[in-house]
């Protein structure tokens, strides 16, 4: 619960593909196996490999790729691809999941080299003081 309440506070921005390549293409995956189906998320974690809270966040993180659809009455939440992606092929797909993890790390590094700047020109401007 505190952990929650605190991340928006010490890092308000995500990086959802920075890391997760491999995780949200084994999702990709397992729509393009059955292309005309919502799947359900227990559905994909069992073709995917990959453990079903995983899933589920990929799912709802990462809205480019994953769209939710409307409840048929049952209670099951269905997922299907987002139909900007459902129409390129699989090296696309790939492609276009690998751009946006390059540019998450670009702004990973930017943001690491940022905080050493400012680390750098505190402890320049309080050298003077200590020597």
């Amino acid at each position: 619960m505190a952990d929650s309440l605190l991340r928006p506070l010490l890092a308000p921005w995500t990086f959802r593909f920075r890391g997760k390549t491999a995780r949200l293409l084994a999702i990709v995956d397992a729509f393009l196996a059955d292309p005309n189906r919502g799947l359900a998320p227990t559905l994909i974690a069992r073709q995917a490999g990959l453990p079903l809270y995983d899933v589920m966040r990929l799912l709802s993180r990462t809205p480019e790729l994953f769209v939710k659809l409307p409840g048929r009455g049952d209670g099951i939440t269905r997922y299907r691809l987002a139909s900007s992606v459902a129409a390129r092929d699989e090296a696309g797909i790939a492609a276009f999941v690998h751009r946006h993890a390059r540019r998450e790390n670009w702004i990973y590094y930017l943001l690491l080299s940022a905080g050493g700047l400012l680390l750098l020109i505190v402890l320049l401007a309080l050298a003077p003081a200590v020597l």
